[in-house]
């Protein structure tokens, strides 16, 4: 698998600029998805191994850290003002991001048991039907979810926010993340 999620510490936009951030996020996501069909794969032709272990954990770190504060981050600044607004079709996209941050939740706990297993030294078992329907449906939201966001949300929100309010929501995300 070589270098598993190639620019994954490298610079990104800063919290001073948040919906570039999010958006910084939204590549990581994407790496990391590539990252875990890339991992099923190898575990699937060569077993269990160094590498399977490092991309597993690799995999389980972003997933469980830094993407629910992702969807944090949208659903206390983003979403609010857009719920809050007058656009009733945007209210109702914005409705439907919401409830597939919650199946994305519901995916990532069905997929992460198995890369826990994964991330251990001695793990025998191959990837089945289910964990690469499961894999494959989280991967399929998301696909959905980044457009979305990306041109119509967070526009939408960027738009209603002035320059005080987007380094507030950039202080609130950065604090967030240390704790």
């Amino acid at each position: 698998m070589g270098q598993v999620l190639p620019g994954f510490n490298s610079p990104a936009a800063g919290f001073e600029q948040p919906y570039a951030m999010l958006e910084a996020c939204h590549e990581r996501v994407q790496r990391t998805l590539d990252l875990l069909e890339r991992l099923i794969d190898h575990v699937a032709q060569h077993g269990h191994d160094a590498q399977s272990r490092s991309a597993a954990a690799d995999v389980l770190r972003y997933f469980d850290l830094a993407a629910p504060l992702h969807h944090q981050d949208e659903e206390l600044h983003v979403f609010p003002p857009l719920l809050a607004g007058e656009d009733v079709a945007l209210q109702a996209v914005v409705r439907r991001l919401q409830a597939e941050h919650r199946e994305m939740e519901t995916c990532w706990a069905a997929l992460r048991p198995t890369l826990l297993r994964w991330r251990e030294a001695g793990a025998s078992d191959a990837p089945d039907a289910t964990l690469r329907a499961q894999a494959a449906r989280f991967a399929q939201l998301y696909a959905g979810h980044i457009p979305v966001e990306e041109t119509l949300v967070f526009p939408g929100a960027q738009a209603g926010m002035d320059a005080a309010h987007q380094a507030a929501m950039g202080q609130e995300m950065q604090a967030r993340r240390r704790g």
